[in-house]
């Protein structure tokens, strides 16, 4: 096993997480360390953490410098550089029955929070990265909103890293607790190149009717290592709208496992993985449908070229108890070259007899005969292609609520399809 756990930050840490991380050092060196044989493991190699890893030291470059490229969503955010939170990044406006506190400013009502809820949504013994994530914990974030309140604009958690000439390791850690009848959004975004790994942790708990749209995009780029896992407890007539965004890097894997724990509660789940070159990105969701009268939908697309190799493991779970479930699951995987790959396995295990349930998968070239009517139009075969690609995602990106990330991600995916075409103006005018 690698040498995974650093040295906490320079400024320490606040003492009542000591607990968490000393257990959190245990269970990481008594836990296996996965192989090819280890199933959850199987296609996605873990050789590129075999290497020394540094703990993070604070960067002082602004913003220019830095190359910060992020949505501007008008809201509150708060800016993270290698895991040092950076206050002339961030701005800050105080909102009604919202608090937003980092763990090492947290006030000591709640830090109590923080501590008897952080690790609730978490299977440790399914999760070996969650347990390095408390054995490293020093800083992280708490969000939190109060019954009966609604933030109108978003909130922004930007994460990014910087380049260094060894690679080091950063610890991201977000706790939500939206209370009864409350609704928000929030935006976790990730971005920078370099030798980092991050390691990072988000748990979302939705009490009774509370509503929450997550969007997380995962803009690393390709040295940049990151496994994630995103952990969601639905309560009573909650509802939870994601979306997700993944670019693939050297390595990327992220868990998603959403639990039903309140009947009637509503999970809308949409993703797009984009890979090219020799990147890879490794998706892995789980739906627990522990309750009645629960419903998922769930949609993810990817598109793969160069020798990317790209992994998608949906499960969706109905426990005896859940009758009335209904849940759908929906892969679908576009390769642009011959040599890349996808390894999906959508899976339905259903013990209840009273259930709407499908899941399907599929892997596929472009369409020869759209090819040929572009290019009977003019279009030539390589901007053909990239319009077909494009297309193929443009769905999920228009059905987004947030008109800015919207309009944001469009610019962004015009200029990633036409990155490597010299009449990039005529292209990205197709696109947009």
């Amino acid at each position: 096993m690698p040498e995974l756990l650093t040295p906490l930050k320079e400024q320490g840490s606040p003492g009542w997480l000591r607990e968490r991380q000393q257990a959190g050092q245990k269970a990481w060196q008594a836990s296996p360390w996965p192989t090819r044989k280890t199933e959850a493991w199987k296609y996605t190699s873990l050789h590129a953490l075999d290497q020394d890893f540094s703990a993070a030291t604070q960067s002082q470059a602004n913003r220019e410098q830095l190359k910060l490229d992020v949505p501007q969503l008008g809201g509150n955010m708060l800016v993270f550089v290698d895991g040092f939170f950076r206050d002339d990044l961030s701005n800050w406006s105080e909102t009604t029955g919202l608090e937003v506190a980092r763990f090492s400013a947290a006030s000591d009502e709640q830090a109590e929070v923080i501590r008897s809820r952080l690790g609730s949504v978490v299977d440790q013994g399914s999760h070996l990265f969650s347990s390095l994530n408390d054995a490293n914990l020093d800083e992280g974030v708490f969000v939190r909103l109060a019954a009966n309140q609604r933030v109108e604009e978003p909130i922004q958690l930007v994460w990014h890293s910087t380049s260094k000439d060894q690679a080091f390791a950063v610890n991201q850690r977000l706790l939500l607790l939206l209370e009864p009848n409350s609704e928000m959004s929030l935006m976790e975004h990730f971005s920078g190149q370099g030798l980092a790994f991050t390691n990072g942790i988000s748990e979302l708990i939705l009490e009774e009717g509370a509503r929450l749209t997550h969007y997380r995009l995962q803009m690393e780029r390709e040295d940049a290592m990151h496994i994630g896992g995103v952990h969601v407890q639905l309560g009573r007539n909650s509802v939870l709208d994601g979306f997700h965004l993944a670019l693939g890097s050297a390595l990327k894997r992220l868990d998603l496992v959403i639990n039903h724990r309140g009947e009637g509660a509503e999970c809308r789940l949409n993703g797009i993985y984009l890979l090219r070159n020799q990147e890879h990105a490794d998706y892995h969701t789980c739906i627990e449908h522990a309750v009645p009268h629960c419903s998922t939908d769930e949609n993810f697309r990817g598109i793969v070229g160069g020798k990317a190799r790209a992994v998608f493991n949906g499960r969706i779970h109905i426990h005896p108890q859940a009758q009335k479930t209904r849940a759908e699951l929906n892969n679908r995987n576009l390769l642009t070259s011959t040599g890349a790959e996808v390894n999906t396995k959508p899976e339905l295990e259903i013990y209840a007899d009273d259930v709407q349930c499908a899941h399907g998968a599929t892997v596929a070239q472009l369409d020869e005969g759209m090819l040929h009517y572009l290019r009977t139009r003019g279009i030539g075969a390589d901007e053909a292609q990239v319009l077909l690609s494009y297309g193929f995602i443009n769905t999920l990106v228009d059905a987004l609520a947030l008109a800015e990330l919207r309009d944001y991600l469009k610019t962004f995916l015009a200029e990633y399809f036409s990155a490597e075409y010299e009449d990039k103006a005529r292209l990205m005018r197709h696109l947009k």
